[in-house]
């Protein structure tokens, strides 16, 4: 299902987590679960992946992750601030360490000129530290190109939350 080299990237990420001692949430909207996916078809993976949230609705977000509704009222699902409020919302609501949080449009349909098809926030937090986000522009790639290449900037976020001293191979 996942392409060769990103499970490549997604196994040594885990070794590297592993070696560090840290545990990943998940808290995904349109990646549906993917990122988790992706991450416990490995094995060995359940010493990682704390936990994952699938939020698609917007009281989901709410009621799992505990984004505010003025958030959402005021800047909707797929925004900068509701993705950051998802990664902090998951680390509230799990043991782990570093938090994965997206959301955007996948397409085909659902988008507007403020927010076209291909439009993905990315949020990462790791417990204690800042919160990085990441707007990504995919375009209209097609539905599960845009979902596979929001999971590989997951990844890419999650090895950066490592930190200069335990980056993945």
């Amino acid at each position: 299902m996942f392409p060769d080299e990103m499970r490549a990237t997604a196994t040594a990420l885990l070794d590297a987590y592993r070696e560090a001692g840290l545990r990943v949430v998940t808290a995904e909207s349109c990646t549906g679960g993917l990122i988790a996916g992706l991450l416990t078809d490995i094995a060995g993976s359940s010493s990682v992946v704390e936990r994952g949230f699938v939020t698609y609705s917007n009281e989901a977000k709410s009621d799992c992750l505990g984004v505010p509704p003025a958030i959402l009222d005021a800047h909707g699902a797929v925004s900068a601030e509701t993705a950051r409020a998802m990664a902090v919302g998951a680390l509230g609501a799990s043991r782990a360490d570093v938090s994965i949080a997206v959301t955007g449009i996948a397409g085909p349909g659902g988008g507007s000129v403020e927010k076209p098809v291909g439009l993905v926030h990315l949020a990462c937090a790791r417990r204690g530290g800042a919160v990085r986000h990441l707007e990504m522009r995919y375009g209209d790639l097609g539905r599960s190109m845009v979902r596979l290449r929001t999971v590989a900037d997951a990844l890419g976020l999650l090895e950066a939350a490592l930190g200069p001293d335990h980056a993945a191979a």
